[in-house]
């Protein structure tokens, strides 16, 4: 399974981004779905996780600022991100769960937010 993010860029505290993630096989609806982020020095981190059947959790960081869903028609996963702060800016990646862990990874989308 190829990951592609897209959706990254630079944008002022306060505002909004969306995310996307399209996976090149149909076999995307039966995997959960994730992302990470990482900024420059700390560990990677994750935001949010999607199931199969679209139950979502959050990070702390971000909970009543972000939102994943899926499109299992589009094999695409989505992260709304609003109220956008500076200390969310990262690299953002996608990831697909199987075999008990993440197991394919996405390119990484730069996402900049300045004060």
């Amino acid at each position: 399974v190829q990951l592609q993010a897209s959706g990254g860029g630079l944008v002022q505290a306060g505002g909004s981004l969306r995310l996307s993630c399209a996976a090149s096989r149909s076999i995307f609806s039966r995997l959960a779905m994730g992302w990470f982020r990482q900024a420059p020095g700390k560990e990677r981190e994750l935001v949010a996780t999607i199931t199969t059947g679209g139950s979502t959790h959050y990070g702390d960081s971000v909970k009543g600022r972000f939102s994943i869903s899926r499109d299992n028609a589009k094999n695409t996963v989505y992260l709304q991100m609003n109220s956008l702060k500076p200390e969310d800016t990262a690299v953002y990646y996608c990831a697909a769960y199987r075999s008990s862990k993440w197991e394919y990874w996405g390119q990484g989308t730069q996402v900049t937010v300045s004060s």
